[in-house]
């Protein structure tokens, strides 16, 4: 039985970004907890099978954490849907869902929910969803609170997606949850990075880093558990 709740550290895998199967091999053996197949644009259902077809001989947990339903599978052990708070767009926090429920078959032991708070402006995820990214600390802790409290989330995540946030935030984040996980996502790029966020993220999620020059190996440095 894999337990999500203790995994700290998850590397993010982009099926639209070209990567060969010896880095992803390298990437398994780096000592990570996850793979979480996501992006937000260009996803469809041909690049999603080819990355995980490279990671199908593999026994470390896989998460696919779908934008759309183009590239959805059965193959992974965990479907983490995220709904994004910071949004006035009810779409991206329960219309998509509503049209996947209504037409697809799914096994909801797979399924762990998630509570997107969107961080920065320049991100695809969040010019695609009209995330409100200029929010005080005050009222993101509020909105973490609400995933938690009013909704039961079991993961809030907070996206800083390609750039790195204000460990403030996040702290302040924290010290509003109770019973959810959060999940820190962006800019972890070195080992200082990674344990600044750590100390108030349950997991960090690194994914952007994986794709430059000498990422995976810096990818390892980011390992703090």
């Amino acid at each position: 039985m894999i337990d999500w709740r203790k995994w700290r550290h998850v590397t993010k895998l982009d099926p639209d970004k070209p990567i060969t199967p010896k880095d992803v091999a390298a990437i398994v053996d780096s000592g990570t907890d996850a793979i979480m197949l996501s992006g937000t644009q260009n996803i469809t259902r041909e690049n999603v099978a080819s990355l995980a077809d490279m990671l199908k001989d593999y026994d470390i947990p896989k998460v696919l954490e779908p934008s759309n339903t183009d590239g959805l599978r059965e193959d992974v052990d965990f479907l983490f849907v995220p709904s994004v708070l910071n949004t006035d767009v009810a779409f991206w926090f329960m219309g998509a869902h509503r049209i996947w429920v209504q037409n697809f078959r799914i096994d909801w032991e797979k399924v762990v929910p998630e509570a997107y708070i969107v961080l920065n402006p320049k991100s695809a995820v969040a010019r695609v969803t009209k995330a409100k990214t200029d929010i005080l600390p005050k009222e993101a802790a509020a909105y973490a609170e609400c995933a938690d409290r009013f909704f039961h989330f079991p993961i809030v995540y907070v996206e800083y997606s390609g750039t790195y946030g204000d460990p403030e935030v996040v702290k302040a984040i924290r010290e509003r949850l109770h019973g959810s996980i959060l999940y820190y996502g962006g800019g972890i790029n070195s080992r200082e990075r990674a344990l600044e966020m750590s100390r108030y993220a349950s997991t960090i999620v690194v994914g952007n880093l994986v794709y430059e020059p000498g990422g995976i190996e810096k990818l390892k440095e980011t390992i703090v558990k």
